[in-house]
């Protein structure tokens, strides 16, 4: 085995290529620096690349077609060297292309790749449409170190196409995925993160609010996009996506991963709070204490994974009702009513209880709005007043507050009446 074909295959074992592939990619550079320096315009050149012996065999490959009609070989021959009559004013030749029955455009002659019949059977006897007409083309002396000069610079650009095409091909097939990286860089506010074979960036309005993103520090990433860039393939990552969530979940929690439990749903808040339905109909199975685990080891370890977000458990029923009433943990209700026209649901609370069903700036109502998929309206109990989950002045009311009591939840009810 030569020594270029030994460097052949370290190249293709470290950009992780096929080594036949790279190999054509070689004749085709040395076909392109064949046809730059001795070829002329119709030829069709193709090269055949020993690698054993760094020898070529240069060729001119044409495919034989029917002969053409004379007013077609007449346009043909006026558009590749100009009018036959010395005399006549040279025109463009324009015509709209022609279609088949099936409404296809049908293949014109081209004169680099085909040949007519009639003038096949002159350089070989026997020859029918479709044969190949191979000619062998002279190698000047000077040849091969003008070839090599130009072949280098096509193959080192034909591998890194290869190579962004491989890349774009491998993470386009992750879009919409959860993978590993390690922080590489920061540049302003956008954070790169490596991913192994190709580097992520992580934009400002996908990074989790006061999350920090230190070189070297090990995160998981959602794939929210891969795309071509002017450099090579962009891949744009995100950590508000709940796809982490349920994919940590998944990694953590052995009995969802083997499908014991089932994650029915997820609302949540990037960096603040989440809160993850679960099912099982396993009767020996507790949901809710497979995911916490003992002593909270493994909840633990998943809200490690998320710099610290609160995540509350919530078991699914498939009565609407008790779903609701569940996902509004940690606060208890009293009452529930459900206007299934409208999809929603009003649920009464203690007085004592209001602030805590809400949330801070109506938090926890919005999280168990988006899990069960209802529009919920809270009212304390024995007055009343309604509380929306989806009035923007819960938000408003609550934006500046570091504690919600029962009291202040009182006032902010009395406010919204007036």
């Amino acid at each position: 085995m030569s020594e270029l074909s030994n460097a052949i295959k370290l190249v293709c074992e470290e950009k992780n290529l096929e080594y036949d592939t790279v190999v054509s990619t070689i004749e085709l550079a040395l076909a392109a620096a064949y046809r730059k320096d001795y070829g002329e315009k119709n030829q069709n050149i193709k090269v055949k690349f020993d690698v054993n012996t760094g020898t070529s065999e240069i060729f001119d490959v044409k495919t034989v077609v029917e002969d053409l009609p004379e007013q077609e070989e007449a346009e043909m021959l006026q558009r590749l060297y100009g009018p036959q009559d010395k005399n006549a004013k040279e025109e463009p030749v324009y015509s709209e292309p022609e279609l088949d029955a099936d409404g296809q455009e049908i293949r014109k002659f081209n004169p680099k790749t085909d040949i007519q019949l009639k003038e096949a059977g002159i350089l070989k006897s026997g020859v029918k449409v479709g044969d190949e007409i191979i000619t062998d083309l002279p190698i000047p002396e000077s040849y091969g170190r003008m070839a090599a000069q130009t072949a280098k610079q096509v193959i080192i650009q034909k591998l890194r196409e290869m190579e962004r095409d491989m890349i774009f091909d491998e993470f386009k097939d992750k879009e919409g995925e959860v993978v590993s990286g390690i922080v590489q860089r920061r540049e302003g506010r956008l954070v790169f993160v490596d991913l192994g074979k190709a580097i992520g960036i992580l934009p400002a309005e996908e990074q989790i609010f006061g999350e920090r993103y230190n070189v070297s520090d090990r995160v998981k990433v959602y794939v929210k996009e891969v795309r071509e860039g002017h450099k090579g393939p962009e891949v744009i990552l995100s950590r508000r996506s709940e796809e982490i969530l349920r994919k940590i979940f998944y990694l953590e929690i052995p009995e969802i991963a083997n499908g014991l439990v089932e994650l029915k749903a997820v609302a949540r808040e990037a960096g603040s709070r989440s809160k993850v339905a679960i099912y099982t109909e396993a009767e020996n199975v507790d949901p809710v204490g497979s995911c916490v685990g003992q002593r909270g080891a493994r909840i633990q370890t998943i809200i490690s994974e998320l710099g610290g977000e609160k995540v509350d458990i919530i078991e699914y029923n498939e009565d609407p009702a008790k779903f609701i009433a569940n996902s509004l943990a940690p606060a208890k209700i009293t009452d529930i009513e459900l206007i299934e026209a409208d999809h929603k649901a009003i649920v009464k609370v203690a007085s004592d209880k209001l602030s805590l069903a809400i949330g801070k700036s109506g938090q926890n109502v919005r999280l168990a709005a988006h899990l069960t998929g209802w529009k919920i309206d809270i009212i304390e109990d024995g007055v009343g007043k309604v509380i929306d989950s989806e009035d923007p002045k819960i938000a408003e009311a609550f934006e500046e507050t570091a504690h919600v009591d029962a009291e202040e939840a009182q006032d902010f009810e009395k406010d919204l009446v007036e």
